[in-house]
């Protein structure tokens, strides 16, 4: 004769089995959906600054300053599936030093439910824009790019690059530090 605890035991066993199950056929359900959306950005007012970096070496690094035009409809990524979107403009580079250089700009969380349409005008940059040298002034290669990271209820964690990049030059001078 079973006891209520190997009774209760089955029971929780089975329904876990169950949920793990629905889990499962939910994920499939949006699984291969490419979560692509086009992106528009355009950079505005470019400004490098050498200035001293405040850490143990007290030399000078390039400091970049930009302000972007960004639009994107990422309305068509959301389904019942995704819960939120972690949105990253990103600035890649090369420089004599190093072969690749990836800085994060700006970034925005955007829940279901919440205006996923950007339209931003003249927009400043959220983080600075430090080079660990002298590799901006004159760089006449800097790809901006807008990705997204879809958190979903259940499945995996894809990380997306948006349709649509934005290439531009910094100044072969650098600005004065004031204004």
């Amino acid at each position: 004769m079973n006891t209520f605890l190997s009774r209760a035991n089955t029971i929780f066993a089975f329904t876990l089995s169950v949920m793990a199950a629905l889990t499962f056929g939910c994920f499939l359900t949006t699984a291969f959906n490419d979560h692509l959306a086009p992106v528009t950005m355009n950079t505005a007012k470019l400004i490098v600054k050498n200035v001293p970096d405040y850490s143990a070496s007290r030399e000078k690094n390039d400091l970049g300053f930009i302000t972007f035009d960004l639009q994107a409809d990422l309305n068509s990524i959301f389904n019942w599936n995704v819960k939120l979107l972690f949105v990253y403009l990103t600035a890649e580079y090369q420089t004599k030093s190093n072969e690749v250089n990836q800085v994060v700009l700006w970034d925005k969380i955007i829940k279901r439910g919440e205006n996923a349409v950007l339209d931003y005008r003249s927009m400043n940059t959220k983080y600075y824009f430090w080079d660990d040298g002298n590799g901006l002034k004159g760089n006449k290669n800097v790809t901006l790019s807008l990705s997204w990271n879809v958190i979903p209820n259940a499945g995996t964690l894809p990380k997306i690059k948006g349709d649509g990049r934005h290439v531009f030059a910094f100044p072969e001078e650098y600005q004065s530090s004031k204004f």
